[in-house]
């Protein structure tokens, strides 16, 4: 391998190489690569995005580009030697690229096109510029585009505006500051604001005429009018169209398309019209015979008029229709058009054929160049010209135009022996002086070619017709003179020959005798009669007459009497070569009239400019020919004339004659000697300003004194030529006294009315165009002298009149602008006079923009690095004078208050930006020996300390994000390296003058709040930019925030002992700094807080200080998004490094890992909260933060902080309950005291009541729209006892009341329960709060497991589903991934008392079996032992896991974290008590509610007994019997005999209770049911004598119609009554192992993709082995969430059908359905069973949710109760008949939901009757429940078991009874249940009477309710406790019912005491943080 000799070449990757070989550089297409050696065909070297990787390629792959190198060493740039705007264009669209690609992704459809449109257009152009075969012109043009259009793209994607100079990139270094200031604000400026184009063209396109009847040929006739002068303002455009109404030359577009040129803006007006007149060429009258006449007329058609207001909205017009109107009296179509504008209906009409006129319009803006170029195809194509009447609003010299313009107006004619009037038709020729008629010198318009001669529209019988026809004769100069216009008057016939009879003539020469042309107006001609014969060709014969009304002779009056006849023509001249004006005739032709000189030159005034303009050359030669020809005489004359006209070019009509004077000075002017006489007049008039009264006439000289200069120099260098440089000396004196009058007319001060001053400030503004002049004559120093001396006499008093010094300061303005300043040698001389004015403004604070403006100019000239000598001087000069008194004015600006107005704002804005610039420059040009001088210049400390506090101060306002816009980053980048240089060379003079005992906080302090802002900076912050520009910034600057990082480091080590003074204040400033993503920048200054506790230590003992601070900040600063993961860890290891020898280590060690696991809470909250929704990870993240600011940190004010957080984050997902638990903690923080609090939050400044009072009150309106009315009841009594407490009884009238209506809603309004989840969260993926950790999560309102599990994967997108229930090993804990693990689990209540007391109505119980819940429980079947085939039952146990929380549900958060689990096993046994007595107790109220009639149906009822007495599936409690009451069972487990004999007598008991079950049926049964009923009472004998029943003990009583109270309100959830035979309530002993069954929930996973299956399956399985053959599911049915239900719905489908076999892999389910295996699944709602397709149709009960298994007492003929197809599904959406004809089985109907819930599918009901993909309670089988949702009263009780119960035996295997949520203590029944078998059948003859289960007035026992629920705090549990202010104090009686939610029971606490550990309360909060 070679070394490379091109190292600094680019080479451009041509095509992409993989690098698959050995070293191989893999390579893109359109990379760059450097190469750094070469070998055979290869190179080695590495591509430039990527610099650290290098490689082999081959040398084929890549084209050779040349470049150069910037910045050799570290941050070298190797840039292309291309054209800049190649290198530009390639390095743009390559950041356009990616970021073209994110709007894709981002769905911002509209720009990514239009971005793909102008890249694609940026290459096309780019291509064209690299061929390289432009002219230079269309090179500049395609240049200009190009930046156009990155200009454009970069700012809509947002990125930097880049400076350009001549369409190239400029580099900042090149330029000095004030120059880029000026570009970035041009450019921004253009941006901003477009330029109003000042001159516009309307572009007319003709389509057609549309009309019925045409069959003539047309003429149309645009041009514009003028509503409001009532005249046309443009010449016409004309057209014709064939007999179709198309044009008739449509291959020529110029003849149908036109551009009306040189519109001014003032034109642009709504009373502008465009008109367009129709005229017809045919026979006289529209509807005549063909053959009627040959001859074809001209005649009027129809008018069309519009209002360009209708174009200036700038869209074009294409196709607009305008309606055609025809007047009504042809007499006034001359004035049509302004009827039809002025809407006088009257006068016109449609016309006949109803016609309309397609045209295209469109206004475009710019100069005709302009257009010519943007709207290049219009002109290639062709348009014709049509110019405005006249000159346009800016005459430019070289424009010949010799153009008359003729209006035929009108004529007066008489009848000439006719009976009627005559039809006049007037042609028009035009005649030379020879007498030969002119050709085609006649114009109708710019769409068609001149034509010769003219012919008139006729209007039929009218003797005095109006024409108003105008026409244009562009006739040449040559020919004008001797030529005249001849009118022919003819009258047409209508007869059958047509003929024009010719009776009259009129003429008008176009020219007079004394060489002016005919004058502008209107002119009456002499209508001359003549005969039809007569030869008008001979011109010698008529011209003698006279032509015109207004000028006869005395003798021609005799002629005069004869005609009465005449007719008017309006004339008017546009010509750049003729004139009408007389005066100037004269003066022309001064020669021939030598005694008219002096009038002529006084008349010179008053002649029209534009006739003064067209004849400036001959003017000027007049005049300097009447000044040699006598100058004594005329000198003073010719010189006035010469300031006139000289004055006339200021004016801006005139303003482009500059240039053709200016070449008339260079090239014409011939006066050699004139330069005496100017000067002498000049110095004459200069002599007399001081004396003279009136100025006004000086004033106009001095106004023209530059011009004046240009021919006195002219005119001397003229003189030097011809003499050989003769009077050198004498003119010099005559210059330098002529400037000493100046000089002495500029001193003098005005006294009185200010004309002097008036005077003074003419003379300053045309001052400096002098200087060019002088320095054509003199040298530069000479010139400069000479001006430095006119600027030094002005009077330096500020109190004279303001305007002067405007003036003062603008004629500094423009001589620092002139070409004499640019001059170094000039420069020195005049820079301390233009420095002077400029101090004494600035001290001032005047005229501010100027002397921005100036300053800027001065630094433009000073470029960057600019060593030479006469440069570093000037800098010396300028610090000297204006560095101090710049920094105050930047100071003084930037603190006043920003203008309203946007002009100013924009000028604000401007001459701040530019003094700020002014400044950068000046310290970017200050070396080492200028900040040397300037730290000497000051004699005091004070004064030194004055200026270092004044720039540090300016620094920091520079540093201000809107000091520059926000795409500025160039000059930010610019400033900051500015800024960063001068404080690196001030740092020094801080620490030589202000340590140790000068020590000054001050200046300090303001140093080091300088250097954090400026490393905070945005545009300093590369992480956020590209990586190409991160790179060019790197490349110029460095980054400047490490080396500012490293200066606050050094400084900070210079403290010494002063450092205790920025302890705690710099803290967090310094942390700020820290949090950015720089790991220099961190590594420097993390020490630093090591330093700071050292110090803290050694002065206070300890670093609390530091401690708070660093907490506070880094909550504000984390939340605002700084700080990440790596910076934890780095400032974990640094300072822990750091404090490895201190003495104090430990405290320190203690504090860094306090800090430390703050910020992992602080980066978990931030990550949480940029999610878009509220979701349980952001409430979770925020209660975890809260928790720790509480316990670990005790900071009550970010503790009360995070509340509100929390709160707002419950009220935004509608978490109202939480909510309202959240609001309790701020309120268990207050007291009912009368302190002042300070504002806080939103909180006003208020006593502490107050605050307190607003709190219950919101926490009350909370509970009650989370439906939590009875936590609302126990505040409404709290605030109620303070009301009364301060005699309020109208607000303790309101409490009451509110009170009340709690109470109503409570028994009135449904209730949802919801269901409860446990979520195991592993993985370290996890944020830190959830990682490895189980919580117990509550569900939304209709949310099952399925929805739950759905909403959980979409929260952690990247979580993996764990598919089993079983705690997960180590290494699922140390994975670097997440895991999720979801099941179902069952609440337990803490208070039974409630739910176990008979009466109390649902309503009140469903609120305590789901809130206050501690515990939670869930239950897994298995097989303990060998199965036994023939009865499963015998070896079925049951594992129950009981999970306890850290805090109760609901709380702060709808989940809290597993403290404790305990496991423990329930054997098959107690399981079997357990189902059954679910079953009793399900009968039991059903019964109850039947008999109270609240049921508005029976089925529920029909359906639990059928089901029970019915089973046969599994042998009925028969297979109890065999498993239990065997001898071998009982030999063999002896411990269970009264067990055994608890399960006989709950068998026993339900035979009881069906029996009673089927009297109260038979009251209510309907008749169409009776056979049903008569078979249920023939079945349940055969049932009793199966279970050896002869006859109910006779103890018991006679009749059960009463449950034990014999209220009405027995409820579902009422815990299990057993009734002994003895009457009395048998209260069952259990085993330990037993637990309360509050299964609510249906085990099964249900997925909707098998639900239809599911739903249609029998009860019968094949074999009872198969039912448990699978793990048991811990998920609980779900509904799918297009359709949730109530908790109180589960799945219809039997309870067999949820126990199927294990299933092959095939059927496992996909993550989104299920977070559990198939092994898990105690049902195959998932995982379907084929079914038999006669199955499918079988009646499907509403099931227990939760039965995985069949119902042993069910057959499977029974359960088929109905095999009709239903009348009504829960998918149909139709309502059922509750009773068919038939007699048949119907259910209800579903009453429609409600819409008040809070679930997002809760408004949603599925209509599709698909069989599949539907949860169980969706099948298509009528369903007997009525909707969960939906409150009925007074009959069934939603909330009723029916809804959710399986109506099978007490036996369902695995399943939830609905009644088992009832059972809340410890020995309750697993939510999956067991089957139990029954005793053997035995025949029984004897009818049993109908038992009673009590007597008829129960005894009422004590009520032992407890309040709503109780608090009291779990000492065991870790953080929050429950609310303290929902405690309720202990009283020793319990009240009477109905409960007082208030009252607490003694046994509560008992029970709390007895199950809780004393543990270490939470460290109490001092109390003064309550005055949040």
């Amino acid at each position: 391998w070679l070394p490379s000799y091109i190292l600094y070449h680019f080479f451009i990757v041509i095509a992409s190489f993989r690098g698959t070989v050995p070293y191989g550089l893999s390579l893109e297409i359109g990379d760059t690569v450097q190469i750094l050696e070469k070998c055979d065909g290869w190179y080695r070297g590495f591509a430039l995005k990527n610099p650290n990787i290098k490689g082999i390629f081959p040398s084929s792959y890549v084209h050779l580009k040349n470049a150069c190198v910037k910045n050799k060493g570290q941050f070298e740039m190797v840039i292309p030697t291309e054209d800049s705007v190649i290198t530009e264009m390639t390095s743009t669209l390559r950041d356009w690229g990616t970021m073209w690609k994110q709007l894709y992704v981002r769905n911002e459809g509209d720009l990514f096109h239009r971005l793909w449109h102008i890249m694609n257009e940026i290459l096309d152009l780019r291509r064209q510029v690299l061929v390289g075969h432009l002219t230079h012109d269309r090179m500049k043009d395609v240049k200009r585009h190009i930046t156009a259009r990155l200009d454009w793209g970069n700012e809509q994607l947002g990125l930097d505006l880049v400076p350009r100079k001549e369409y190239a990139m400029v580099d900042p270094e090149d330029i000095s500051i004030t120059e880029l200031y000026r570009l970035m604000e041009h450019r921004h400026r253009k941006k901003d604001t477009p330029v109003q184009a000042s001159s516009h063209h309307l572009f007319v396109q003709m389509k057609s005429l549309m009309c019925s009847n045409l069959g003539e040929e047309l003429e149309v006739i645009f041009s514009l009018f003028d509503s409001k002068e009532n005249r046309p303002i443009s010449e016409r455009f004309f057209l014709r169209l064939n007999r179709n109404g198309l044009p008739k030359a449509p291959d020529k577009p110029e003849r149908h398309c036109s551009l009306f040129v040189d519109l001014g803006s003032s034109e642009l007006r709504k009373d502008i019209y465009i008109t367009v007149h129709i005229i017809r060429i045919g026979r006289m009258g529209a509807g005549e015979k063909k053959n009627a006449c040959s001859v074809q007329y001209r005649r009027p058609f129809g008018c069309a008029v519009l209002s360009i207001a209708d174009l200036l909205t700038g869209e074009t017009k294409d196709d607009l229709i305008l309606k055609v109107y025809m007047c009504n009296t042809e007499s006034e179509w001359y004035q049509i058009h302004e009827n039809i504008i002025k809407k006088l209906n009257a006068r016109y009409n449609l016309t006949g054929s109803n016609a309309g006129l397609a045209v295209s319009l469109q206004l475009l803006h710019g100069d005709i160049e302009q257009i010519r170029r943007e709207y290049s195809s219009v002109f290639s194509h062709g348009v014709s010209i049509t110019r405005k009447l006249g000159f346009s609003n800016i005459i430019m010299p070289g424009e010949m135009r010799n153009d008359l313009y003729i209006t035929i107006e009108r004529g007066e004619f008489e009848k000439g022996g006719k009976s009627v009037a005559r039809n006049v038709e007037v042609t028009m020729f035009i005649v030379d002086s020879s007498g030969q008629t002119l050709k085609d010198f006649i114009s109708f318009g710019s769409g068609e070619p001149p034509a010769s001669e003219y012919h008139s529209f006729v209007l039929y019988h009218n003797n005095s017709p109006r024409w108003s026809e105008l026409l244009k004769l562009p006739i040449p100069v040559d020919k004008f003179r001797g030529a005249h216009i001849r009118f022919e008057f003819r009258h047409c016939s209508t007869k059958e020959k047509g003929e024009k009879k010719l009776f009259g003539f009129s003429f008008v020469p176009l020219m007079q005798e004394d060489g002016r042309t005919l004058p502008d107006g209107t002119h009456e001609l002499i209508v001359h009669k003549c005969e039809e014969n007569t030869n008008l060709q001979d011109t010698t014969r008529y011209l003698k007459l006279p032509f015109s009304k207004g000028i006869f002779l005395g003798n021609n009056n005799q002629a005069m009497k004869a005609t009465k006849e005449s007719f008017c023509i309006t004339s008017f001249l546009c010509s750049t070569k003729l004139t009408q004006n007389g005066d100037m005739l004269d003066l022309l032709k001064w020669r021939t009239h030598p005694d008219k000189i002096t009038g002529c030159l006084s008349k010179l005034k008053e002649i029209d400019g534009s006739e003064i303009v067209k004849f400036l050359q001959d003017t000027l030669d007049t005049l300097f020919g009447i000044l040699d020809e006598n100058s004594q005489k005329y000198g003073s004359k010719v010189f006035d004339s010469l300031v006139h006209i000289i004055n006339l070019l200021q004016d801006s009509k005139f303003h482009h004659f500059k240039p053709v004077m200016d070449t008339y000075i260079e090239s014409h002017f011939a006066g050699a000697l004139a330069y005496r006489d100017l000067i002498k007049v000049l110095k004459w008039y200069v002599d007399r300003i001081t004396e003279a009264e009136r100025q006004e006439h000086i004033q106009e000289v001095l106004k023209a004194q530059e011009y004046i200069f240009k021919y006195i120099v002219q005119s001397r260098r003229l003189f030097s030529l011809a003499t050989g440089g003769q009077n050198e000396e004498e003119f010099r004196c005559c210059i330098q006294e002529l400037l000493m009058s100046v000089r002495f007319f500029l001193s003098q001060e005005s006294k009185g009315s200010g004309a002097l001053s008036q005077s003074q400030a003419v003379f300053l503004s045309s001052f400096p165009a002098v200087y060019s002049e002088l320095l054509k004559l003199f040298d530069v120093r000479e010139v400069a002298n000479l001006v430095q001396d006119t600027l030094g006499s002005l009077p330096t008093i500020l109190h004279v009149d303001d305007s002067l010094q405007a003036i003062k300061l603008q004629c500094i303005g423009k001589t620092v602008e002139s070409q004499l300043y640019t001059n170094p040698d000039s420069r020195y001389i005049l820079l301390p006079v233009v420095l002077h004015h400029l101090h004494i403004h600035l001290q001032e604070q005047k005229d501010l923009i100027m002397c921005a403006r100036i300053l800027s100019n001065v630094f433009c000239l000073i470029k960057k690095n600019s060593s030479e000598k006469s440069v570093l001087e000037e800098i010396d000069v300028i610090v000297a004078s204006l560095l101090d008194i710049l920094l105050r004015t930047i100071l003084e600006i930037t603190s006043r208050p920003q203008p309203s107005s946007s002009a100013m704002r924009f000028q604000f804005q401007d001459v701040t930006g530019e003094f700020v610039a002014c400044l950068l420059s000046l310290l970017r040009q200050m070396t080492d020996r200028h900040y040397q001088q300037l730290l000497d210049s000051f004699n005091t400390k004070e004064e030194l300390r004055d200026f270092l506090l004044q720039i540090f101060t300016v620094f920091r306002i520079l540093i201000r994000p809107e000091m520059f816009p926000k795409d500025w980053t160039v000059m930010r980048l610019v400033a900051n390296n500015v800024i960063i240089t001068t404080v690196l060379y001030l740092s020094d003079a801080l620490r030589k003058n202000f340590l140790n005992e000068n020590f000054d906080y001050k200046i300090w302090d303001s140093y080091f709040y300088l250097a954090v802002i400026f490393i905070n900076q945005l545009c300093l912050q590369l992480e956020m930019f590209t990586p190409s520009k991160k790179k060019k910034v790197l490349e110029k600057y460095g980054d400047m925030r490490v080396t500012m990082g490293c200066e606050i480091f050094s400084m900070w080590q210079n403290l010494g002992e002063h450092k205790l003074h920025f302890i705690p204040a710099l803290i967090g400033p310094f942390l700020e700094v820290t949090l950015i993503p720089q790991p220099d920048l961190r590594n420097v200054m993390i020490p630093i807080f090591h330093d700071m506790m050292d110090w803290e230590q050694r002065r206070s003992g300890n670093f609390k200080q530091v401690e708070a601070k660093l907490i506070d900040k880094l909550d504000s600063l984390m939340s605002e998004g700084k700080g990440d993961e790596t910076y934890r860890e780095l400032f974990n290891s640094i300072l822990l490094k750091k404090i490895e020898r201190e003495t104090w280590r430990e405290s320190g060690v203690s504090l860094i890992a306090t800090v430390t696991r703050l910020m992992e809470r602080l980066l978990d909250y931030r990550d949480c909260m940029k999610m878009g929704e509220v979701d349980g990870k952001k409430i979770g993240c925020t209660v975890s933060l809260l928790n720790f600011y509480k316990t670990e940190l005790n900071k009550e004010e970010m503790y009360i902080r995070y509340i509100h957080k929390l709160y707002d984050l419950h009220l935004k997902a509608q978490n109202f309950t939480e909510a309202a638990y959240t609001l309790l903690l701020y309120d268990e923080l207050l007291e009912w005291s009368d302190r002042p609090l300070r504002e806080f939050l939103t909180y006003p400044m208020q006593t502490e009541w107050q605050r307190k009072e607003h709190l219950h009150l919101t926490i009350i309106q909370n509970f009650d729209r989370g439906k939590c009315w009875e936590n609302g009841i126990i505040l409404c009594r709290k605030i109620a006892e303070q009301y009364e407490s301060y005699y309020d009884y109208r607000n303790l009238s309101k409490m009451r009341m509110m009170e009340a209506s709690l109470y109503d809603k409570i028994m009135d309004q449904q209730r949802l329960e919801p269901e409860f989840f446990r979520v195991g969260f592993y993985g370290k993926k996890f944020p830190f709060f959830l990682r490895n950790k189980e919580f117990v999560c509550r569900g939304h309102d209709y949310e099952r497991l399925e929805a739950f599990q759905q909403r959980m994967l979409n929260e952690f997108p990247h979580a993996i589903a764990m598919q089993h229930a079983n705690q997960p090993d180590e290494t699922i804990f140390q994975a670097e991934a997440q895991y999720l693990q979801i099941y179902a689990v069952t609440p337990i209540p803490e208070s039974q008392e409630v739910l176990q007391r008979e009466g109390v109505p649902d309503n009140i119980k469903s609120f305590y079996k789901v809130n206050h819940i501690w515990k939670f429980r869930y239950d897994r079947p298995f097989h303990k032992g060998t199965k036994d085939k023939e009865n499963e039952f015998k070896s079925l146990w049951v594992e129950r896991t009981s999970l306890y929380l850290v805090q109760s549900l609901p709380g702060i958060s709808r989940w809290f974290e597993v403290e404790k689990r305990e496991v423990v096993e329930m054997s098959p046994l107690e399981n079997a008590i357990e189902v059954l007595e679910n079953k009793n107790q399900q009968l039991k109220t059903l019964i109850s509610q039947c008999q109270t009639r609240q049921m508005q149906n029976i089925n529920p009822l029909t359906m639990c007994l059928n089901g029970v007495i019915d089973a046969a599936v599994n042998g009925g409690v028969s297979r109890y019997q065999e498993a239990f009451f065997v001898k071998e069972y009982i030999l063999s487990h002896p411990e269970d005999g009264e067990k055994i004999a608890r399960l006989r007598e709950l068998m026993l008991e339900q035979a009881q209770i069906l029996e009673f079950g089927l009297a109260v049926h038979e009251k209510f049964v309907p008749q169409d049911m009776r056979p049903l009923h008569k078979k249920l009472v023939d079945q349940f004998f055969v049932m009793k004598s199966s279970l050896g029943i002869q006859e109910f003990s006779a103890c018991m009583q006679a009749s059960p119609v009463h449950f034990p109270n014999g209220s009405p309100r027995v409820c579902r959830n009422s815990a299990p009554a057993s009734v002994s035979p003895d009457g009395t309530r048998v209260i069952p002993r259990r085993s330990p192992l037993s637990y309360p069954a509050v299964n609510r929930y249906s085990s099964s996973s249900l997925s909707s993709q098998a639900s239809a299956e599911v739903s249609n399956i029998t009860g019968q399985s094949e074999s009872s082995d198969e039912v448990f053959n699978m793990q048991p599911s811990p998920s609980t049915s779900s509904l799918s969430s297009t359709h949730s239900a109530s908790p109180n719905v589960t799945s219809s489908a039997p309870s067999s059908a949820r126990a199927s076999p294990l299933l092959s892999d095939k059927h496992k389910h996909s993550r989104e359905n299920s977070c559990l295996s198939p092994r898990e699944r105690p049902c195959s709602a998932i995982y379907p069973t084929p079914v038999e397709p006669s199955q499918r149709m079988l009646f499907n009960h509403i099931g227990d949710g939760a039965l995985p298994r069949s119902d042993p007492n069910l057959s499977a003929p029974e359960k088929a109760v109905n095999p009709t197809p239903s009348s009504w599904s829960l998918d149909s959406g139709k309502e059922a008949k509750n009773m068919s004809d038939s007699g048949k089985l119907i259910s209800p109907p579903v009453p429609p939901r409600p819409t008040q819930t809070a679930s997002p599918a809760r408004h949603t009901t599925s209509v599709s009757p698909s069989p599949a993909g539907r949860s169980p309670l969706k099948g298509s089988v009528q369903s007997f429940t009525p909707s969960p949702v939906e409150y009925h009263s007074p009959g069934l009780i939603s909330n009723s078991p029916v809804l959710s119960g399986s109506y099978s035996s007490g036996i369902s295997s695995l399943s939830r009874c609905s009644t088992s949520e009832t059972s809340g203590f410890e020995n309750q029944v697993n939510e999956q249940s067991v089957p139990l078998p029954v005793p053997v059948p035995v025949p029984v003859p004897v009818p049993v009477p109908v038992p009673s289960y009590g007597g008829e007035e129960p005894v009422r026992k004590e009520s032992k309710t407890p309040p709503p629920y109780s608090v009291y705090e779990r000492t065991l549990r870790r953080p929050v406790p429950l609310p303290h202010s929902l405690s309720i104090p202990v009283t020793p009686e319990p009240p009477a019912l109905p409960p007082k939610p208030l009252a607490a029971r003694s046994s509560h606490l008992e029970n709390g005491a007895r199950r809780t550990d004393p543990g270490p309360r939470p460290r109490p909060l001092p109390r003064k943080v309550s005055q949040l």
